[in-house]
């Protein structure tokens, strides 16, 4: 089953995440007046970057509670900004409609990245073109969350279909090429800080929409969260480079896909 990403208060993560969306909006260098996509938009990062940017913004996502985050953030900001629920494989918009699409670490959640990259190019016009980021597997938070996968597996947690490599340029060419785009793809990194690792973990787990589906399968599995908890902490204190408080460098590519 799909995470919702509406529960909990992914506006907290959204927050560290938000000099990526600006980025991604700098890298895909729209056009004033250009029609733009923020798909999987979250709480409206890019939708507000591009908007700013003078594109005329659709922001779409399947959680119904960021929706209205973005909504509301649009609104507060001035910002006129088309705000749609929906999907990445089935996009609420005609075909070839925007000039521009945006999805940061967001269509990379998508179940089926085949038929998310194929609607996609549905809805961009021809010469448009796309930006989008993924997390690099074994750098920072995901490789200390690591841990929280092998507890689940312990537990006898199914194993979870392996996702598709959207980091690997390889792999997104082989998605992409059947539709005649090429790929360009650039490695940045995104600091993570806290007070402590132990302040990470309590700042994820009581906010993070991944995290609290994890505790809403602990019991049925026959785990507990304080486990889970001091887990993560361990692998936190692993990839710490700040012993006096907390802080971990992720690593991500930006993907630009014409």
């Amino acid at each position: 089953m799909a995470v919702d990403w509406g529960i909990g208060q992914y506006e907290v993560t959204a927050e560290t995440l938000e000099p990526v969306a600006e980025i991604v909006a700098e890298r895909v260098g729209v056009i004033r007046g250009e029609r733009a996509l923020d798909l999987g938009c979250g709480t409206g990062n890019a939708a507000l970057a591009l908007a700013r940017a003078g594109a005329n913004v659709i922001a779409v996502d399947p959680a119904a509670r960021l929706i209205d985050v973005t909504r509301e953030r649009a609104a507060n900001a001035g910002l006129a900004i088309d705000v749609r629920q929906g999907e990445a494989a089935a996009i609420p918009l005609p075909d070839s409609s925007v000039d521009v699409i945006v999805s940061v670490f967001a269509v990379i959640f998508a179940p089926d990245a085949s038929a998310a990259m194929a609607d996609m190019v549905r809805v961009l016009a021809p010469g448009g073109r796309i930006v989008l980021t993924a997390w690099i597997p074994g750098f920072g938070i995901g490789r200390a969350y690591a841990a929280v996968a092998a507890y689940l597996a312990e537990l006898g947690a199914p194993a979870a279909p392996a996702p598709f490599a959207w980091h690997d340029r390889d792999a997104l060419a082989g998605l992409v090429e059947p539709h005649g785009l090429s790929v360009s793809i650039d490695e940045v990194s995104l600091v993570f800080r806290a007070a402590s690792p132990e302040a990470q973990v309590e700042r994820d787990a009581t906010t993070h929409p991944t995290w609290l589906d994890t505790v809403g399968r602990l019991a049925e599995l026959g785990g507990n969260e304080a486990e889970l908890r001091a887990r993560a902490a361990a692998a936190m204190h692993e990839v710490n480079e700040d012993p006096a408080a907390f802080r971990t460098t992720s690593r991500y590519v930006v993907a630009a896909l014409s």
